[in-house]
């Protein structure tokens, strides 16, 4: 009686399983929200979303760190022994040439030297290049002890040969027209510089503006080229900021937003199975079961 009584209660037909002993339906795992706007809780009995930490080096992904180019000691002094040596030549070649020209050259007296094109013509110029700011020569003075700061102070940084020449060319010739400034008539800060080498009917210059145009020339190729101040190149830079953000900017660690639809279901399916006998009888079809125990019996 007691096999009966089993066989008939395993073998009761399917539409007589309650809805809730079916096998529980899977279901695709629900697209993850946002997380929780800021000052707004969570919901309750799950943690608040982290916020999403930025990748290693506190940049934003796709954004390649900068990095400063290293110049080694040995590689700064010698740029510095050029910079240095350019400074003192183009002064001392200035000077001198300006002490052959005033001792040489009658003002107002034009030599030609290359029929009209190039000339010896000794003046004084009170103002700047093309006789510019003629009264104001004390202004000159101040721009001209500012440029020798500022090339002073950047020349720590050098770790380019073309920067070395470039500043000491520009340095050389503002200290050369400096030192007209200050011990030539009429007066410390007032003097006027002398400008000896005729231009066609243009301007007459020296040496010393040879060397800041020829300077300034040099900055602009240095710049067209992306080449910084320290060697390093604009070019490399952009290539760095183009690449994997992965290869550049570490990987990016993110915390997945907490889906509870999703969380609750997996705490169903991690509830049944701690309880006694759950995994047994989830895998056990009553169809079958009942048609194996008629057949033992």
């Amino acid at each position: 009686m007691s096999r009966v009584g089993h066989s008939s209660a395993m073998s009761t037909t399917p539409d007589s399983v309650p809805a809730h002993a079916a096998e529980p339906e899977l279901r695709d795992p629900a697209p993850h929200s946002d997380p929780a706007p800021h000052g707004h809780p969570a919901p309750h009995g799950h943690p608040a979303p982290q916020s999403h930490p930025a990748p290693l080096g506190g940049l934003p992904a796709g954004t390649a760190p900068s990095v400063a180019r290293t110049v080694s000691p040995a590689r700064r002094r010698r740029l510095l022994t050029v910079l240095t040596a350019l400074t003192l030549g183009v002064l001392a070649v200035d000077q001198v040439t300006k002490a052959w020209a005033v001792s040489a050259l009658e003002p107002g007296r034009r030599t030609a030297v290359v029929g009209d094109l190039l000339g010896l013509s000794l003046i004084y110029n009170p103002g700047a290049a093309l006789s510019i700011a003629t009264g104001m020569t004390w202004v000159l003075t101040v721009i001209a002890v500012v440029v020798v700061a500022v090339v002073v102070r950047a020349s720590r940084r050098i770790g380019s040969r073309g920067w070395a020449v470039a500043l000491g060319l520009l340095l050389g010739g503002a200290i050369g027209n400096l030192v007209d400034r200050f011990f030539r008539e009429p007066g410390p800060a007032r003097g006027h510089v002398v400008d000896f080498i005729a231009y066609g009917q243009l301007f007459v210059g020296n040496v010393a503006d040879i060397a800041i145009v020829g300077a300034a020339g040099l900055i602009v190729v240095l710049a067209a080229r992306g080449i910084g101040l320290d060697g390093s190149r604009e070019a490399d830079s952009r290539r760095d900021a183009s690449a994997d953000p992965d290869d550049t900017a570490g990987p990016v660690l993110r915390d997945e937003p907490h889906d509870p639809a999703h969380a609750g279901a997996g705490d169903d399916v991690a509830g049944s199975a701690s309880q006694p006998g759950a995994r047994d009888e989830a895998a056990h079809d009553p169809t079958h079961g009942g048609a194996r125990d008629d057949a033992r019996g």
